[in-house]
């Protein structure tokens, strides 16, 4: 069992379902909510939720933005995806997880398992719980 720092758009189907995975395997969460986090004052620990990932997996591939073409993450600097980010925390890939002195963007379940241990609550084998499943609602991801 782990405690687990979850930062999350509140109301987001994903987050809630990744958020059930984590307390079936056993971990406590402590909820944050990313929309609303001082990324302002933060943004040394917001870059480092994205360890050595390339820049552009450091976004919300859903956010408006993006998917109307205002921002193009593969284009972006590591400061100007984080100055991004701090205006407008929609773009940040969710979730953010940190739980034993590590943190990690993105709730890929294989690297989760690995890392905290979803073994009782594994998600079914392809289950993308990353990708908005309501990409056809225009509000989807607006806040």
């Amino acid at each position: 069992m782990a405690i687990v720092h979850f930062y999350e758009k509140p109301g987001c189907f994903n987050n809630t379902r990744q958020k059930q995975l984590l307390v079936a395997a056993g971990h406590m969460l402590i909820v944050h909510d990313l929309l609303q986090f001082p990324w302002a004052d933060n943004r040394q620990r917001l870059r480092s939720f994205f360890a050595d990932l390339p820049v552009p997996r450091w976004f919300n591939p859903s956010a408006p933005a993006i998917k109307n073409g205002e921002i193009d993450p593969a284009g972006a600097s590591e400061t100007q995806a984080i100055e991004w980010m701090v205006a407008d925390p929609i773009l940040i890939r969710r979730p953010l997880l940190e739980a034993d002195g590590k943190r990690c963007a993105g709730f890929d379940a294989g690297n989760i398992d690995a890392w905290l241990g979803l073994a009782e609550a594994k998600p079914n084998a392809g289950l993308d719980l990353e990708t908005c499943p309501k990409p056809h609602l225009s509000q989807a991801c607006r806040s």
